[in-house]
């Protein structure tokens, strides 16, 4: 299950967490994926980046991350704390204001990409200061709170049409003697940022290992792969067989079940399952006033189960929470309860 504050008070009251946690290990979850870094923003006190700003005014004295893991850990469950926003920061964001250095540019100079309704950047995955800022944003909630591992998403990403900034143009020159071609689809040009964010992917595990910090455990949520190498420079297929990823939970948002099943097809999907990591689905359970009906959720979850994945909904609120929709709360939670019981094991 994924957790989030967007839109929910789950992480404000510690009353609310509780609650969400027994409810459920009450049906039949095993792992929690609480959110802990979006909008430039965390969910605890960091040296590396401000506090989420209703958190502030809110006055929490509790850490909602460290509250949800001893909670889920008292139940057996575990939590894998999901950095959202990876790399992508608000354009307006401090750390880019300061840093302008950091922040990759397209070919024409500018920063900006529209994404979830706001202006977004994306900070350089091979500069040593985003590194070192990355590193830290991980390592301190992983220290703090025990956890049991740490997921990434499409958002740890290097897309396509940027990395032609002063700096990224002085490190290709560098190691290629060349200038970057105009074409931002070019193979060998694509091939060598990709290469730059695996390098930062390969110091993260090397850090979680090598540090003490109790996990090296790294999950991964990609869109289907095509999608994810062609637009972000995700190379999924090389980072599980390379030994970086310890997880892959590939986005299958489809809306109808025939789409779903069609996704569930992708060959880089269908040759996941021998490379002897966990393989799970990302399903929409609700959100924004979208709610999948219960009918079509447990026949996406028995496609996953069939082809031998797992499932992560997304998100909480959608469950039985406020996007719970004309079924209601209670005919949900039963209903999940009872198709997580049919579920082999």
């Amino acid at each position: 299950m994924w957790l989030t504050n967007s839109p929910s008070p789950l992480y404000y009251e510690t009353r609310r967490i509780d609650q969400a946690v027994a409810e459920l290990a009450a049906t039949g979850f095993n792992t929690l994926y609480p959110n802990v870094w979006s909008r430039g923003a965390t969910f605890h006190r960091s040296r590396w980046a401000p506090l989420e700003p209703a958190l502030a005014q809110a006055g929490v004295s509790h850490d909602p991350i460290c509250r949800m893991t001893e909670q889920a850990h008292r139940r057996g469950l575990q939590v894998i704390p999901w950095f959202e926003y990876g790399l992508m920061e608000p354009a307006s964001a401090a750390v880019v204001r300061q840093n302008p250095d950091w922040v990759l540019q397209k070919r024409d100079g500018s920063t900006a990409l529209e994404m979830h309704g706001r202006q977004m950047v994306f900070l350089n995955p091979a500069h040593p200061g985003v590194r070192q800022r990355f590193l830290g944003l991980i390592g301190e909630i992983v220290q703090r709170c025990k956890v049991d591992g740490i997921q990434l998403d499409d958002h740890f990403a290097w897309p396509v049409e940027l990395g032609y900034d002063p700096y990224t143009r002085d490190l290709y020159r560098q190691s290629t003697g060349r200038e970057p071609p105009d074409n931002h689809t070019d193979r060998a040009w694509m091939t060598w940022r990709r290469h730059q964010l695996t390098d930062l992917l390969r110091e993260l595990r090397r850090v979680l290992k090598s540090s003490g910090l109790g996990t090296a455990y790294v999950s991964l949520s990609p869109g289907p792969f095509r999608f994810a190498y062609n637009t972000w420079l995700q190379d999924w297929e090389i980072w599980a067989l390379g030994g970086l990823i310890d997880e892959l939970v590939v986005q299958n948002y489809a809306y109808s079940l025939a789409g779903f099943a069609k996704d569930l097809r992708q060959p880089a999907l269908v040759k996941a399952s021998s490379w002897g990591i966990p393989v799970e689905i990302g399903i929409l359970s609700g959100f924004g006033g979208r709610t999948t009906l219960m009918p079509t959720l447990a026949e996406k979850v028995r496609l996953a189960s069939q082809r031998g994945h797992g499932v992560i909904y997304f998100y909480w609120e959608g469950m039985w929470g406020v996007h719970a929709g004309a079924e209601g709360p209670a005919l949900r939670q039963s209903g999940f309860s009872q198709l997580h019981q049919e579920l082999p094991r």
